[in-house]
């Protein structure tokens, strides 16, 4: 018997030489193009009405007492404010309820290019409400600029994740992470005093969102559609070998359409499954589940509260208020360097560390936290401690639950149910996201810096959840990680019938169809 020459560290270059070359120019630049005109303004709209917080309120002050002849009352005013930050959230319920009938019609990348005219209309109404004199132009343009990340939200993930290889498939889905924390530190630099956060340019803030999705709108025309979209739901089998084609850079994608083929045959029926189906349905009970618990954690981690406190513990620690923006601008590159690590380990270190990991230390620097806040009066260097905490509780949350959760709500589904899936999982995260915003000023308030204590335990849950009841998923096909959960939900999917269908035919002599004729069989009676 010959054994092979190839020992474990060839097997190891084989391999990493195979992910070297999954990664083509149009893949790459397809990722890049649309995550900027779709995660990036949402990360952008999270943190740029912070720096103008008091010449948007003076806005409205002026505005209030031009119409009326008298100031607004301190209690209105807040009320107005309270409304223009938290109706962001609704229109991202909003955004992700449209997503699925926008979809269905308009497939994964010109859903991407519908939604730019959201972003656009948005634009145009939050920059010249000052002009205007409107205050009210401002609050329906935060609305539907959060219509507009709730169709990102969606939309982007599952594009990314039907255009990508499985082997770089966790990879590419971290690219709408890195893009929100770009965003978001773009945001905070764009409002620092010496560039546009002054009362007299802050409306250029909100315009300055036309330029990504005009960039998309113009460039994305040129890639190609999902290819799982075009074979699944367009029955196009040659536009979808030519999007393979375009996508992996190399002419023979037999294996890829087959893999593709063989999910088709699994999920038997193309139309598309509603939420209330994705619910009932047993097989996939625990990935829902998994969903939901990620998607809470994500907005209920305890990050937005991190925010709430940066000023004043870099206030205590001798920072002049004048340098605390610059100072703050720290946070955002810590989040931005975070999400490009995960990208870079997360197909060698796979989903589940990442994750863990990522609750499990914000659970440890929540508590830190919560002791250095409570004696931060006891010495002059805890404040420092306290600034530490702060950032390693950012890069633990972004080195794995800030995005892998859009990831793997692309991988636990197969085609019919991947909508629905994302249905699902925006309505947690943008209603999450409402909770936070409307219940943690009484929890701060009650608890004042005890209420990081609430957010490690939300936190420890999770980690604890997700060692329990997570799979890895690097690598994986769908069917592969079905298997993986088949025996928690008591219920095989209908691979298990499928495969048991072939061994009959064979049993009785007759002969398995092949692939082509199966898929043109199905489109003909209107099924895959």
């Amino acid at each position: 018997m010959k054994l092979s020459d190839k020992g474990p560290a060839a097997d190891k270059d084989s391999d990493s030489e195979e992910k070297k070359s999954k990664w083509s120019l149009w893949l790459v630049a397809a990722s890049l193009l649309g995550a900027f005109g779709s995660s990036f303004l949402y990360g952008y709209n999270l943190s740029v009405v912070n720096a103008p917080t008091p010449y948007i309120k003076a806005f409205y002050n002026e505005t209030w007492e031009r119409r009326h002849g008298h100031p607004i009352d301190p209690d209105t005013l807040t009320l107005l404010w309270s409304v223009t930050v938290s109706i962001f959230a609704i229109g991202g319920l909003v955004g992700t309820l449209m997503v699925k009938p926008i979809g269905r019609f308009c497939g994964r990348k010109c859903t991407l290019l519908v939604n730019n005219f959201f972003a656009i209309t948005a634009a145009l109404l939050m920059a010249f409400s000052l002009r205007a004199g409107a205050f009210e132009m401002l609050i329906v343009g935060r609305f539907v600029m959060g219509v507009d990340g709730g169709i990102a939200l969606s939309a982007l993930p599952m594009y990314l994740s039907e255009i990508s290889p499985k082997e770089i498939r966790g990879s590419l889905g971290q690219v709408t992470a890195i893009f929100i924390c770009i965003g978001v530190f773009t945001g905070q630099l764009l409002g620092l005093p010496e560039l546009l956060g002054k009362e007299s340019t802050w409306p250029y803030l909100f315009g300055l969102i036309l330029v990504p999705a005009a960039i998309q709108l113009v460039f994305l025309p040129f890639f190609p559609e999902s290819p799982r979209y075009l074979l699944f739901e367009k029955h196009d089998q040659a536009a979808a070998e030519k999007a393979f084609r375009t996508f992996l850079g190399k002419e023979d994608v037999s294996r890829e359409v087959e893999e593709a083929l063989a999910e088709g045959r699994v999920q038997r029926n193309i139309l598309l499954v509603s939420t209330l189906e994705l619910l009932r349905t047993r097989y996939v009970r625990w990935q829902v589940i998994t969903v939901v618990v990620t998607m809470a954690c994500y907005q209920l981690c305890g990050l937005n509260a991190i925010w709430f406190y940066t000023n004043s513990i870099f206030g205590k620690a001798g920072i002049a208020p004048e340098n605390i923006p610059y100072i703050t601008l720290s946070t955002g590159g810590i989040e931005t360097l975070a999400s490009i690590f995960s990208g870079l380990v997360i197909e060698r270190l796979g989903r589940r560390p990442l994750l863990i990991g990522g609750f499990g230390l914000m659970t440890l620097f929540f508590g830190i936290l919560t002791v250095t806040l409570t004696l931060q009066d006891r010495a002059p260097w805890i404040p420092y401690l306290s600034i530490v905490c702060i950032l390693a509780i950012i890069a633990s949350f972004c080195s794995g639950p800030g995005g892998i959760p859009f990831v793997l709500t692309g991988e636990f589904f197969q085609q019919s149910q991947r909508p629905a899936a994302f249905i699902v999982a925006g309505t947690v995260n943008w209603l999450s996201n409402f909770v936070v915003g409307l219940v943690f000023p009484f929890i701060q308030k009650s608890l004042g810096t005890y209420c990081f204590l609430v957010f490690a335990f939300i936190c420890l849950a999770g980690a604890v959840y997700l060692f329990i009841v997570l799979p890895e998923t690097k690598n994986r096909t769908h069917a592969e990680i079905s298997q993986a959960f088949a025996k928690r939900n008591k219920a095989y999917p209908p691979a298990e019938k499928t495969d048991s269908a072939v061994a009959d035919d064979k049993a009785t002599d007759r002969p398995e169809p092949e692939a082509s004729s199966t898929l043109d069989n199905h489109v003909k009676s209107g099924i895959v």
